[in-house]
Parts: structure tokens; sequence; C-alpha cells
């Protein structure tokens, strides 16, 4: 059975897409799984650190096995290959700067899955300076939230969030908001490949899963926005 709006044109548009996900934790397992399980034809993985133990409740594709020894996106790679061997899988060992964030100029969509602001709003310049749609999601306890880049278009990262949140070094987070959170993103990616639907453009769906509670609201772009103030003028 196919679905409507997604034939064999649509899967085909999926298998010569390449995305990169940036952050290979809690929301990065999720999302990639889904991308990997819906034939993304190419995603790139990319993080630095190796997985813990107090990551495994919510970082579903690192086992105990693979604490201290692999790299987070070395370790989703492997998973990810055994679920989809059709697909090319390549992971980044490294921390993203401005050096270095030029690799992936070559993706269709950007992912963040992030855990700090510093990179976050780096991947938004990038994103916007490249023209490449970005999905952005954040968690934390019990509550996420998300929403979609289209350059050009939509208000960015920084209109939303104009100043840098103070960085907390350890948060807690409870597991299954990652696993919500991480599928939105990965259908966002889908819709956004195929323009389909409605998706999360100009607007924040923030989740709180301790109340059952899912609120959208709308938000503008800033005129005095440092970083988007150009794709508008």
């Amino acid at each position: 059975m196919i679905l409507k709006d997604f034939g064999e044109k649509s899967q085909k548009i999926l298998k010569d897409s390449t995305i990169t996900v940036f952050g290979c934790g809690g929301l990065g397992c999720p999302t990639a799984t889904y991308l990997a399980a819906s034939g993304i034809g190419k995603i790139n993985l990319v993080d630095f650190q190796k997985p813990e133990l107090s990551n495994l409740n919510r970082q579903i594709m690192h086992f105990e096995e693979d604490i201290g020894k692999k790299n987070k996106s070395d370790s989703l790679r492997e998973k990810l290959e055994k679920l989809n061997s059709s697909i090319k899988i390549k992971s980044f060992s490294l921390k993203v700067d401005e050096n270095n964030i030029s690799k992936f100029k070559e993706s269709d969509v950007l992912v963040d899955c992030l855990d700090n602001f510093q990179t976050r709003y780096l991947l938004n310049k990038f994103s916007l300076k490249e023209k490449i749609p970005l999905i952005h999601a954040a968690v934390e306890a019990y509550y996420g939230q998300i929403t979609t880049i289209i350059p050009g278009k939509t208000p960015c990262i920084q209109c939303l969030f104009p100043d840098m949140p103070n960085k907390k070094d350890v948060f807690p987070i409870i597991g299954p908001i990652c696993g919500v959170l991480g599928s939105i993103e990965a259908m966002e990616v889908i819709k956004v490949l195929l323009g389909i639907g409605d998706t999360l453009s100009g607007k924040l769906l923030i989740v709180d899963l301790k109340c059952m509670d899912f609120d959208t609201i709308n938000f503008k772009r800033r005129n005095d926005c440092p970083v988007c103030s150009e794709c508008f003028s």
C-alpha cells in the first residue's frame, strides 16, 4: 500500500538526498534512525564525543559495549548500516567550528541535534549563508522544542533566541522526550525534501511530556537580526 502524496517518485527524492545530522546523542539517535529507515540516500553523522554510561537512558543507539570505546558518530553509523545497508552513511569525529563546517555545504537539509547554543548559532549562520534548510530541536527534562528554518523565507534561530542562553554543563533529560522530538525532526526533514504537508517554518512547537501538552507559537523575523537580515535585503 502506498501513502497518498508518497510514491515511487518521493522515494527517489529521498534516495537522492544528502542529510547532515549534527549531534549523535539523545536527539541524533532517533532522528538518524528514522531517516535511514526512510531511505535517505546519504547521511552524514557529526559528533566528537564518546558514549558514557549516563547517556544510555536516552541515546538509544549506543550500547554498553560502546561506552568509552567508540566515537558516537562511528557507533551510530555502525548501527544504521545494519538497519539499511543500501544507503551511504559517513561518520565525522570532529568538533564543528568555522574552519570545518564547510565540509557539509553539499547537504540538502541540516539537522540540529546539538546540546549547546554556541555550535547551534554557528550552524544557523552556515544554513543561511549556504541557503540550506535547517531543522532545529532541543530538549531538557520533560520538555522539547522544534522549528524549521528556510533561509530567506523564515525567521532564523537568532530571531528566536537573540541572546545566547546561559550554558549548562549538565542538565537532566527523560529519555522519551528525545524519541518524540527526534521523530518529529525526521518528519520535518522528509516534508522539506518532498514539499508535502505543513512544516514548522515560522513556528515553534513546544512539547511538555509531563503534562502531555503540545503547543505551537508563531514567531516573526527580527528586523534587527544580525544574522538573517541579509537574506531579506
